[in-house]
């Protein structure tokens, strides 16, 4: 968040109007046109990179300004502020058509690297990224021991090669790795000397050099590394440094499987010197690729010896979790390139895992470790099942309030998929642990679990899975209440200090609801589903919380991806439980503002998808549904459920669909859905009986003459009702109750149905009609049967055709 102030200079950045910008942009060149570029010239260049990099649209600036901007960028001896100042308008301006800069003939290492990012991040309209990187390697090549510092290029070459990967050619990409080598492995082990003042106090004693130190202060006996520690650092120092940031994207880019790398004539030639080279000096004949493997490899297993060093200082107890995780990474890469490396590795990564598993403060390494033993574990026969049940169950159930590893830990799940293999069992039953990142994190990690939930769901888990998507916003409350709780969490969230709980939190330690808890926060799937509505209520003063309504706001999607995802290997067994389900749980949610009503509408639609792919469910839920539109409560939240039910009853409630629907059956859904429909169109809406919406009422009255055109002898109750209904739709109670123009739809439609009733054997036709007949040519055809059979009936029944005696 931004203070009130940095807030305010934004909000003036950007409603700073054309003309303003003009007049300011006149005002700037002015400054930079001055032989002294003073403190005024820095000052109007900050207000300007503010004003361009506070919109998400370019600021078009004068063309003056623009080319006073680099012309400034440029000059050898202005002042390195105003030339990242310069440097940094420049690239938010990009792509500039009116650019002119070039970097053929520069020679300071610092303003090559400033005008090579202005460049790079125009794009490569005209080569200009393989015109880049063949000045910088220029550079590179010529460079003299006494010369300027290289450390400004390593990120451009860096760039350079992920922009275009076959920028460099086969002895520029060797000239580096030598470079590279040198840097990670020959740099000093001696501290940078201070500068000597040459007073008084200055002795030759105080300049001798003094060796670099471990992160627990012990003298380091080893070649320097990121973690070595020293006052001050030399030039080979920070190169070395540099150097192990862009390692592990160099070695992907250079790599043997990189796009645009040399090829060799034999890999496990290379394989086996590298072997070879781990106990003997001849290290330095192998080529550059294979030397800088070596040496990566040594130095990755520096820093995890010392990694495990106990740090004096919290910052590099930091920096060692983040190059513990880095040196990792890099393994992984050496391994996949070079196979023979595998073996020296897997000792001491099982090591590594045991103590990793010991330590919640390293658990971000973790996942890496996971990532190398799903890469290598089958070539080097290595058992994973261990790290890989800890990274699902105790990861999540003990830092699901880490944004930072919860995404981490889900795209490591969706990266592995291909690779998960049998262990794929492990993570479908750690679903319920999987779910806590979700509920405290939806809002960022939704699209993910979107994408995530057909690796998760199967046929063994998808009630269980569904309970547990419609009980998500209950469990983002009872982990916000285990975080409460728990004293020895470190590193909380903050609350939201607004909201009083007290009742909330003593429901959660009450012995009676551990039952409950325990159930709503088990780390594994158990394949039953605990009844929770006594949590919603006790958790009801929570509903209102911010994290809890995200992650309510998440629920439909992650319903819909469900649902696409289940339908996909569901049989008629799972489909039928998954519609019982639906319907019990519509009634049962917790009660967050507006969750009901999205959750229905998701649901309604999804009930329907299931009738149709199984239409013979109806009959198989006969008793169900009769027992939900009895229970009128269906119609809270817009009655979207209860709607879809009503039409499929109407829909599939035929013989031709299943043979148990006999005419007893659908006397018994027929008397149910009069009676609803009654109740709802003559009595007054209540707390106990909500306000009807009108598509429920015509989805009533459709499926009571559906009903009746299967059944013949309902007809005349059905036609006495509708012409009830029909006059009640005319008269002012109605109307005010739902609107003129919905009355006017409900009375059109009841007098269509009547319309339909007057021939029954038509009525049957249209209403209910062969598969031939539902097929889309005779809807598009307006000589084939079902358009002719309406317009048939429509012209005998109002007479308009002359065909009946007036």
């Amino acid at each position: 968040m931004f203070s009130a102030g940095a807030e305010r200079l934004l909000h003036q950045a950007r409603e700073i109007q054309d003309e303003e910008l003009r007049k300011f942009c006149s005002r700037v060149s002015t400054l930079l046109q001055k032989e002294d570029l003073g403190p005024d010239t820095a000052d109007a260049l900050r207000r300007l990179f503010l004003i361009v990099s506070a919109t998400k649209y370019n600021r078009k600036l004068e063309k003056t300004c623009v080319d006073l901007l680099q012309t400034t960028l440029c000059l050898p001896a202005c002042p390195e502020q105003l030339q990242l100042l310069c440097a940094a308008i420049l690239r938010e301006m990009s792509p500039c058509d009116s650019l002119s800069l070039s970097c053929d003939h520069i020679q300071s290492t610092r303003q090559l690297s400033l005008v090579a990012s202005v460049l790079l991040a125009q794009g490569d309209r005209k080569q200009e990224v393989r015109r880049v990187g063949q000045r910088v390697f220029k550079v590179l090549e010529s460079r003299q021991p006494e010369g300027p510092s290289l450390r400004p290029l390593l990120p451009v070459v860096s760039k350079v090669a992920s922009l275009a990967p076959g920028t460099f050619h086969e002895d520029q990409t060797n000239l580096l790795s030598k470079r590279l080598v040198d840097w990670l492995r020959y740099a000093s082990v001696q501290r940078g000397l201070a500068h000597s003042s040459g007073g008084f106090f200055s002795t030759p004693r105080a300049r001798q050099p003094v060796p670099v130190t471990e992160v627990d202060g012990a003298v380091a006996t080893d070649f320097f590394t990121v973690l070595s520690t020293g006052q001050r650092f030399t030039e080979d120092q920070w190169l070395n440094v540099q150097a192990f940031s862009m390692l592990r994207s160099w070695l992907l880019l250079s790599g043997p499987e990189s796009p645009g790398a040399p090829d060799t004539d034999d890999k496990s030639e290379g394989s086996t010197l590298s072997v070879l080279s781990a106990a003997s000096s001849t290290s330095r004949l192998l080529p550059p690729q294979e030397r800088l493997r070596e040496k990566a490899f040594e130095y990755c297993q520096r820093l995890i010896e010392q990694s495990d060093r106990r740090a004096l200082r919290k910052g590099d107890s930091d920096l060692q979790k983040a190059c513990l995780v880095e040196a990792v990474l890099v393994l992984d890469v050496l391994c996949r390139q070079d196979p023979a490396l595998l073996y020296r590795t897997l000792s001491c990564l099982k090591a590594l895992q045991v103590r990793l598993c010991a330590d919640p403060a390293c658990v971000r390494a973790l996942l890496p470790l996971a990532q190398f033993f799903l890469n290598h574990g089958e070539a080097a026969a290595v058992d994973s099942e261990a790290v890989h049940q800890h990274v699902f169950t105790r990861v999540p159930a003990e830092h699901f309030h880490s944004p930072v590893l919860a995404f981490e830990l889900v795209q490591f799940c969706r990266d592995s998929l291909p690779l998960l293999g049998r262990n794929l069992g492990v993570l479908r039953l750690s679903f319920p642990n999987l779910f806590k990142l979700l509920a405290w994190n939806s809002p960022p990690l939704t699209s993910e679990f979107v994408a995530l939930l057909p690796a998760l769901v199967d046929a063994g888990t998808a009630e269980e899975m569904l309970h547990a998507l419609l009980d998500l916003p209950c469990l983002t409350a009872a982990l916000d209440l285990q975080l409460r709780s728990s004293p020895a969490v470190s590193e909380r969230p903050l609350w939201d200090v607004s909201l009083r709980i007290p009742s909330c939190l003593e429901a959660f330690r009450d012995p009676q609801l551990q039952g409950l808890f325990q159930h709503l926060l088990r780390a594994e799937a158990r394949g039953t589903a605990e009844r929770l509505a006594p949590l919603h209520q006790v958790l009801q003063p929570m509903a209102s919380c911010a994290r809890v309504l995200q992650c309510a706001q998440a629920v439909p999607t992650l319903l819909q991806a469900f649902f696409s995802a289940v339908t996909q290997f569901a049989d008629r067994a799972l489909t039928i439980r998954l519609a019982r389900l639906l319907l019990e749980r519509s009634d049962s949610l917790y009660q967050v503002p507006g969750y009901e009503a999205r959750v229905h509408r998701v649901l309604s639609s999804e009930f329907l998808a299931l009738c149709e792919r199984h239409p013979s469910l109806v009959a198989e839920l006969a008793k169900e549904l009769l027992a939900f539109v009895g229970s009128g409560s269906g119609m809270r939240s817009g009655g979207n459920v209860l709607t879809s039910v009503v039409w499929a009853i109407g829909e599939y409630v035929s013989v031709s669909w299943d043979r148990r629907c006999t005419v007893d059956q659908i006397n018994k859904f027929f008397e149910a859905l009069e009676a609803l429909l009654f109740e709802v169109t003559h009595s007054r809406p209540s707390a106990t009986l909500p306000k009807c919406p009108p598509q429920l009422i015509t989805a009533l009255m459709t499926t009571l003459t559906k009903l009746a055109s299967r059944s013949q002898d309902l007809i005349p109750r059905v036609s006495l009702f509708l012409s009830k209904i029909r006059t009640l739709a005319q008269s002012p109670a109605l109307g005010s109750l739902h609107g003129q123009e919905d009355a006017g739809a409900i009375g059109t439609r009841a007098t269509e149905l009547l319309n339909l009733l007057k021939m029954p054997s038509v009525a049957q036709f249209v209403l209910t009609p062969s598969m031939e007949v539902s097929e889309s040519r005779y809807h598009r055809d307006t000589v084939t049967a079902l358009p002719l059979a309406l317009r048939t009936v429509s012209r005998l029944v109002e007479k308009e055709a002359g065909l009946l005696p007036g």
